[in-house]
């Protein structure tokens, strides 16, 4: 019997944005794109402040220094948008 295990990798490889959308690359090949609009705070930041980030949480998250701003890959993943008070 042939059994194929699927291997996963949700650490973070590449992180870019545009003026809609954030767009994480994951060490496995896949992609995670997501409306800007869910992070109000990289929403309105500029696009050098957006540029910035780092790896963080072993991979698996993302920090912006200049926003105080983190996420994760599973978060993305799950379509987990920030929280907001009304």
């Amino acid at each position: 019997m042939n059994i194929s295990a699927r291997i996963t990798d949700e650490r973070v490889q590449d992180v870019r944005c545009d003026d809609s959308t954030l767009t994480v690359d994951l060490i496995d090949g896949r992609t995670i794109s997501v409306p800007l609009a869910w992070y109000p705070r990289l929403l309105h930041a500029a696009p050098e402040q957006r540029a910035i980030w780092e790896a963080c949480a072993g991979g698996y998250g993302i920090h912006w220094p200049s926003l105080n701003e983190d996420l994760s890959t599973e978060g993305l993943l799950n379509g987990v948008s920030a929280h907001t008070t009304a």
